[in-house]
């Protein structure tokens, strides 16, 4: 009786402890329950309400079609101030860094060397004229003599050879002069063209050497020149590669974001696209009468070959972007966020192009994206206002609907 006793009272303790186990993994898979469903739930609204977002009315709209790239600035004339003479750099006779004009001086070369080689050019000139006009009289005393037969023709003959040798001679002292007169000029440096100048080179009192001392360099700025290049699927985009007829337009976006007042044109477009880089080469010209561009300078070179007609604007926000593409979310006629795929271009500001997937009309929702689910009840207002349809919220049920036990 005693062992029976013993295994009774032991069985009933092993089921008590069952039990107990089985009621603690129901209320942990009930709590576990409720809490994923919380979860699922937290960034929906509450059941019966509509979730409050901005949208826009989407209407067609023309857009240019134009692409962008990095572009550099660089002087439509960068010209190396070299003398033309060697000799002693006397004096600079510009202020560096600023505008100066073509034939302006620039720098005075010692002139007293080419002074004297235009005196020495010039007296052997004045010589060989009097030698000339010497052998001119002879000529014409021999041609007398040979008239009447007082001299041979050989005589005269060699009389004439002596006179061509004197006028060549002659011609020969001219070029010396002309040359010595130029080399003079050359010892003051001028501008050849409009521009900024740049830093002294040398210091006055230094030796240069004809064509091949750097004195300074001198940028024209005014126009100024663009250089930028497109990739092959830029240029896919504009319609393919470019040329200068096609290119209705060249607009500069500056590093602090504003757009240069001045349009350009496109006056370059290479001929092939780069095999390293895979990229066509191109160069735009505009005016910069003000300065405010400077050759080296990064910025960004808008491209605008025509307009796109049947678009439609979104904002950048508005735009999902997953494994199968684009989207944006668009109200239907019951209030209800659905998913509409689109297809975009590039963009413009802060909105996206769409080419494909909106028609006018179309309610396109800006804001509380990541809230919405397909089918979600929302409530509409302008980007920025007040909601201006009432929260949807479920009907009011009376006591004897909202518990089936107590109808009677």
């Amino acid at each position: 009786m005693a062992a029976a006793s013993y295994y009774k009272n032991k069985f009933r303790t092993s089921l008590t402890a069952m039990h107990s186990k089985l009621i603690i993994t129901l209320v942990m898979g009930i709590a576990l329950s409720a809490c994923g469903k919380n979860d699922q739930a937290a960034n929906q609204p509450p059941a019966g309400m509509a979730l409050p977002v901005s949208v826009i009315e989407v209407q067609p709209a023309s857009v240019p079609i134009a692409a962008e790239a990095v572009a550099q600035t660089e002087g439509a004339k960068e010209v190396e101030i070299r003398p033309r003479v060697g000799g002693i750099l006397l004096k600079r006779l510009y202020e560096e860094g600023n505008a100066v004009k073509a034939g302006q001086p620039m720098f005075q070369i010692d002139p007293v060397p080419y002074q004297n080689a235009l005196a020495q050019a010039r007296a052997q000139l004045a010589e060989q004229k009097a030698r000339i006009k010497q052998a001119e009289r002879e000529e014409n005393r021999l041609r007398e003599l040979l008239d009447t037969q007082a001299i041979s023709q050989r005589e005269y003959d060699n009389a004439v050879s002596d006179s061509a040798i004197v006028s060549a001679a002659l011609q020969h002292a001219e070029a010396r002069v002309r040359d010595a007169e130029l080399n003079l000029s050359y010892t003051t440096v001028t501008a050849p063209v409009n521009g900024i100048s740049g830093r002294f080179q040398f210091s006055e009192g230094a030796l240069v050497e004809a064509n091949a001392s750097l004195l300074t360099t001198l940028v024209q700025v005014s126009p100024i020149w663009v250089r930028f290049s497109l990739s092959d699927s830029e240029l896919a985009q504009l319609g393919g590669p470019l040329t200068e007829q096609r290119v209705k337009q060249v607009t500069l976006v500056l590093p602090d974001g504003t757009e240069y007042e001045r349009k350009g044109e496109l006056n370059f477009a290479a001929s092939r696209i780069d095999p390293s880089l895979g990229t066509q080469q191109l160069r735009a010209t505009f005016e910069n009468p003000d300065q405010r561009l400077l050759p080296g300078q990064f910025v960004r070179a808008r491209v605008i070959t025509g307009e796109r007609d049947g678009v439609f604007l979104v904002p950048q926000v508005a735009v999902q972007t997953s494994d199968l593409g684009k989207s944006v979310y668009v109200i239907n006629e019951k209030n209800e966020a659905t998913i509409r795929p689109v297809e975009t271009g590039h963009w413009i500001g802060k909105d996206w192009v769409i080419l494909e997937g909106l028609k006018a009309g179309d309610k396109v929702i800006v804001d509380n994206i990541i809230k919405l689910r397909p089918g979600t009840l929302v409530s509409t207002h302008a980007p920025g206002g007040a909601p201006t349809a009432p929260l949807v919220e479920a009907p009011v049920k009376s006591p004897a609907q909202s518990d089936p036990d107590k109808q009677t």
